[in-house]
């Protein structure tokens, strides 16, 4: 049984790979659209930023019950489930964006694509450990690449004068040979018996170390869901560029990542996820001062790409630390982190459009940036202690 859970190894890491492509492509889709979605749906930041914290708590009460699904059924068989929840999902959000059906819509969205980002980080971190080197980053990278890639699909989506409807149908079909194939992978998930046991509780609360890794995902996640969700508005209302070209920022972001990440595990085994982590802090710190600056469209480029480079590795390697955790089950300690770290990439943004709507979503990312600086303070929780 063993040689052949290994030979499974392969094939299940570029389904895994896939399946975060197609994940980070879902941001990207979104994120294109989402001027077109809020003046669809004919709101303001505030109004809009309601409808961004439905999508919030959707993903906050997946949280606790993929933990215990995890630890109960095993990491492979939720990610098959939610893979195709989310698809159905998102193609539910672009079929509604000016209906009264939106709301609840995002809040599946919100719902399947926490479950799924718990979900597929258990089942990569059982890929790491059963071929025996690090993989997340590069995971992680291909989610970002899916990202940048469907932002870019977007822009041309937009410029071709494609409705949003039409836009989200098309992507979805282009999903399905995926879904299928993803349904069909074989893979024995590790079962924690502790899962067996142990009620979900209401909301998962990382212990000891633990604590400051999801602080850690926190910061990298409100920075990178700050730049998913306003980075298109920020250069229309703030800076007054044109919508055709709002994407761009967002997309030399994720191609930043995808550097980064793609990179991220050769230089974490040779310097450390500790230092990594601080000098990560210290980068992503610089680039949104040069993002906010918006002194011209090339230097909020830049500030975009320096952005992307900093955040890069850090959610990637808070997820990684959970899972080796010593203290809670992996179910447990990845749902812990996705709380603070997933939940800030959806609960952040809305907090940021009403600082948007109050003061200027230039203002926002300053915030975000402020919050960066105790990157570098927090990295030492990222050692694993036996």
């Amino acid at each position: 049984m063993k040689n052949t859970r290994q030979d499974h190894a392969p094939a299940a890491r570029w389904i895994v790979s896939a399946v975060f492509f197609m994940c980070g492509s879902f941001v990207g889709l979104w994120a294109s659209r989402i001027p077109d979605i809020k003046a669809a749906a004919g709101l303001d930041e505030s109004g809009f930023g309601m409808l961004l914290l439905v999508m919030a708590c959707g993903a906050f009460a997946a949280f606790p019950l993929t933990g215990k699904l995890v630890d109960r059924k095993g990491a492979a068989p939720v990610t098959k489930v939610f893979t195709a929840a989310t698809a159905g999902s998102f193609l539910l959000i672009g079929l509604t964006p000016s209906t009264p059906l939106l709301a609840p819509a995002l809040f599946l969205g919100g719902f399947s694509f926490g479950a799924l980002d718990v979900a597929m980080n258990g089942w990569g971190s059982e890929i790491e450990a059963r071929l025996g080197r690090p993989l997340m980053n590069s995971f992680h990278g291909l989610f970002s690449l899916g990202a940048g890639a469907a932002a870019a699909a977007g822009g041309f989506a937009i410029e071709a004068g494609l409705s949003i409807p039409v836009h989200f149908g098309l992507w979805f079909a282009l999903s399905v040979p995926l879904l299928a194939r993803t349904a069909l992978q074989r893979w024995h998930s590790e079962i924690s018996a502790a899962g067996e046991k142990t009620r979900a509780p209401l909301f998962a609360v990382p212990k000891g170390a633990l604590v400051f890794v999801g602080l850690i995902a926190l910061v990298a996640a409100l920075g990178e869901g700050a730049v998913t969700d306003w980075a298109a508005l920020y250069q229309i209302v703030d800076l007054g560029y044109a919508g055709s070209i709002a994407p761009t920022a967002f997309t030399v972001f994720s191609v930043a990542m995808v550097i980064m990440r793609l990179s991220g595990d050769r230089i974490i085994a040779r310097f450390g996820p500790v230092p990594v982590a601080r000098v990560s802090g210290v980068v992503a710190f610089l680039g949104c001062l040069l993002f906010v600056s918006g002194v011209n469209i090339w230097i909020v480029w830049a500030g975009a790409f320096v952005m992307g480079l900093g955040y890069a590795v850090l959610f990637p390697i808070a997820m990684s630390r959970a899972a080796s955790d010593p203290v809670m089950s992996k179910g447990a300690a990845l749902a812990a982190v996705a709380t603070l770290g997933y939940g800030a990439f959806l609960f952040g943004p809305p907090l940021l459009g009403f600082v948007g709507d109050l003061i200027s979503l230039r203002a926002s990312f300053l915030a975000v940036a402020l919050l960066t600086v105790s990157l570098p303070f927090l990295a030492g929780a990222l050692k694993v202690k036996p």
